[in-house]
């Protein structure tokens, strides 16, 4: 299993696919499949039979997981995207960004 340096709660842009340009906020990573669930970004329709949570059932929209390599971490500073890096400040190791070199 690789090390990935997106989290849940990162905000995000798609930088390959459909939805390149898309912005959105981490929501889930699944680190075994190496893929992430993105915030309104690939949105797919999902027939629902009815149920005791949902009795009408019907169509329903919902976010389908995007691999991570096709996402990448918006810089804080100038909104674009950004590779991330690694450093230890003190005694507490924390990632930044290579373009920006702000700690995130």
């Amino acid at each position: 299993m690789i090390k990935l340096k997106i989290k849940s709660g990162d905000t995000v842009t798609v930088i390959a696919g459909d939805h390149k340009g898309s912005e959105g906020k981490v929501l889930r990573v699944d680190r075994e499949k190496n893929k992430a669930i993105v915030e309104g970004v690939n949105m797919v329709s999902k027939h629902t039979k009815p149920s005791a949570k949902n009795p009408q059932g019907g169509i329903v929209k919902k976010e389908a997981p995007i691999h991570i390599s096709n996402i990448a971490l918006l810089d804080p500073k100038s909104k674009k995207a950004t590779k991330v890096g690694t450093k230890v400040e003190g005694d507490k190791k924390v990632r930044f960004s290579k373009k920006s070199n702000q700690v995130l």
